[in-house]
């Protein structure tokens, strides 16, 4: 069992990687989309900026109660539940065993709440981030992850947010752990060709080069 909590705690941080890109804006409320952002590109900075995992770790910590009082702040709102069940879950990509799995477990509740209010709000953040959980947890007996359910989250938040980099990514990195790399191939570039987010320049500058890491990956397992 350990082990297989260390190994999901090596894989985590893909959680993480793009559920972070978080798209932004809840249109009818300035305050809240500036809470947003602003939590969003802190985290983009932690996340690519810091030296080791030691400082994301620490950073992560400071972050992570900014987070929690925006759910305060907004309360029934579902953009701050979604960034929270993100910063949560990176929190559990830089932890280890039963830790990993605590906070794992707290982001999915997170993001069932989120999911619940609106699917569809910050493209689809909430199905996207249920979807990369669910597939990179250990299943039964050893936690709660589960395949099927990740598939279903992931071409939900595909379908019902076009225009989301993180949709399409992650659908893309689900299929290519289930082989299906044609599939796979076709949603990364499908990802890569949508637009930017100017308002997060660390995660814009960023996150291209982890579509491109998973591009390259798909590309090779389809050479002849």
């Amino acid at each position: 069992m350990l082990q297989a909590l260390r190994a999901f705690a090596m894989v985590a941080g893909v959680i993480a990687v793009a559920t972070m890109s978080k798209y932004v804006r809840a249109s009818d409320n300035r305050a809240l989309d500036a809470d947003i952002i602003s939590v969003a590109e802190e985290w983009a900075k932690i996340k690519y900026l810091s030296d080791d995992d030691s400082e994301r770790s620490a950073k992560m910590a400071v972050l992570a109660p900014k987070a929690d009082a925006l759910v305060k702040r907004y309360p029934g709102r579902p953009e701050p539940l979604i960034w929270d069940g993100i910063v949560v879950s990176e929190q559990a990509s830089l932890s280890s065993g039963l830790t990993a799995l605590s906070f794992a477990g707290r982001a999915r509740d997170l993001l069932l709440e989120a999911y619940k209010i609106d699917p569809k709000a910050l493209d689809a953040g909430a199905p996207t981030s249920l979807g990369v959980l669910y597939y990179r947890v250990p299943g039964f007996p050893l936690a709660w992850g589960d395949k099927e359910k990740a598939r279903r989250y992931l071409e939900e938040a595909v379908k019902n947010a076009p225009n989301g980099r993180d949709a399409h990514y992650f659908y893309a990195d689900f299929l290519y752990e289930q082989r299906d790399y044609k599939r796979a191939e076709e949603m990364i570039r499908m990802g890569m060709a949508l637009p930017k987010h100017p308002e997060r320049p660390v995660w814009d500058q960023y996150f291209p080069m982890v579509m491109e890491t998973l591009l390259d990956r798909i590309e090779k397992k389809l050479k002849p």
